[in-house]
């Protein structure tokens, strides 16, 4: 069975306060359905139309787990707390079997 992935982009980050609030909700509740965080920020180097900013990987044991991460009640919240403090490109992927 493929992994499934969350792959995030910040574009920008409006509220550092907020992000670290969702960060404290987030973490749990990516942890309790499976997820393992694989990068979070760290270095970048961007090529092509790359950019070359705040970048997360979270992986999980299959697409449908993470949809269901996604979903789940205790990622909404997150979410809620998170609101407009960034601008960010948000993928659930599956992975290659």
């Amino acid at each position: 069975m493929a992994k499934g992935y969350w792959v995030s982009v910040y574009r920008t980050i409006f509220d550092p306060e907020k992000l670290a609030a969702y960060n404290e909700l987030a973490g749990p509740a990516v942890r309790a359905v499976g997820g393992r965080t694989l990068v979070r920020g760290g270095r970048v180097v961007a090529h092509d139309a790359g950019i070359a900013e705040r970048t997360v990987l979270v992986e999980f044991d299959s697409f449908d787990q993470a949809v269901a991460a996604h979903e789940s009640e205790a990622y909404q919240e997150a979410l809620a707390v998170l609101s407009d403090a960034v601008e960010r490109d948000f993928r659930i992927v599956e992975g290659i079997d």
